[in-house]
């Protein structure tokens, strides 16, 4: 009873900091560090600092020591300064966001940042986290830099880490700054690609493709009658020196048969597995060279091939029954990254 009390007493003051934090630092594609997006608090070690300088005000006021007083002051003045200098090191500060890599579902996405400063002066020791990964830099010698994280996207769609912790304790160690910002960036993640059965309508069925008629081509396919408006170049006169009917010759081609990814070949299956499985067959289509189509609920789109046909096939995947996210940043195809 008294846990389940204090469970939703945290999750009150989960959800009230949260709504505080959304308040002073909304969601946007760039931020700049101020006053109101720093936060800052001594550290474990200036604690420490703090109580020994208290000890030592003591110590002097007892026993009178002049040289207790100025060591006192001296170093509390030194606290004061670094507190200054800390501060500094975050403030003015830009942070953008780049792009976020799509990746397949238990991939790792990579985050890109951008982090700029306006003036000449100059920020060590900035540490990024976002979930378990870190990241540290200085932005000492150029304007800009590059930070790069990598999180593990668990599942299709949109995937957002929520928000970045960015912190320092240059120069003293004495004095923590840091703020959390929340970066409008999205990964897309794809289905989790699983061999299945292979679809209906599967190339390999007929490897050297279908012949068809085609007037012009080399290798002869048949005789037809003849027509108004065929060339003379392929009306068959021998017929016509035997008193039979005016024929034309007939040439072939060989055309491929495109394929049809259908959401309905997997009838009975969870809607993830479809998924997967279909996944599966557009990247191994598109290795092969292939035009293939796909149909899905609500959504068709005609045999082709090519990576803007792949990318656009494998993003209709990952969306499948998701809500889109509005102002998302996203990047290259990871398809050569999976074949790697």
């Amino acid at each position: 009873m008294f846990s389940a009390t204090l469970k939703r007493v945290r999750e009150r003051q989960k959800a009230r900091f949260s709504a505080w934090m959304n308040r002073r630092i909304p969601a946007a594609r760039e931020v700049t560090l101020d006053q109101k997006r720093i936060f800052i608090f001594p550290s474990r070690t200036g604690l420490f600092f703090l109580l020994v300088l208290l000890l030592m005000l003591v110590a002097s006021i007892n026993y009178q020591n002049n040289m207790g007083f100025a060591l006192t002051f001296l170093l509390g003045t030194v606290f004061v300064i670094g507190v200054l200098h800390t501060y500094a090191n975050l403030s003015g500060l830009t942070l953008r966001a780049v792009r976020a890599a799509p990746v397949f579902a238990g991939q790792l996405s990579e985050f890109e940042l951008l982090v700029s400063r306006p003036h000449r002066r100059q920020h060590y020791s900035l540490n990024f986290r976002w979930c378990d990964e870190t990241a540290t830099i200085n932005l000492d010698h150029g304007k800009e830099a590059e930070v790069k994280l990598y999180l593990l996207a668990p599942q299709r769609g949109w995937y957002n880490p929520g928000r970045l912790s960015l912190q320092s304790y240059y120069p003293l160690g004495l004095i923590r700054t840091w703020t959390w910002i929340d970066l409008d960036i999205h990964a897309l993640v794809y289905p989790r690609p699983v061999q299945g059965p292979v679809p209906a309508g599967d190339p390999s069925d007929f490897p050297d493709g279908d012949t068809i008629p085609v007037i012009g081509s080399d290798d002869f396919y048949g005789l037809k009658d003849y027509q108004q408006g065929d060339s003379l170049k392929h009306v068959y006169w021998k017929s016509v020196a035997k008193g039979q009917p005016l024929q034309s010759k007939q040439y072939n081609a060989y055309a491929d048969r495109s394929v049809w990814l259908d959401w309905d070949s997997y009838q009975g299956l969870p809607i993830e597995t479809r998924l997967s499985h279909l996944c599966y067959w557009v990247l191994h289509f598109d290795a092969e060279g292939e035009e293939y189509g796909m149909r899905l609920p609500g959504f068709s789109a005609d045999p082709g091939s090519g990576e803007e046909h792949r990318d656009l096939l494998l993003r209709q995947l990952a969306l499948f029954g998701v809500e889109p996210e509005s102002g998302t940043v996203s990047g290259d195809s990871p398809v050569e990254r999976e074949a790697a």
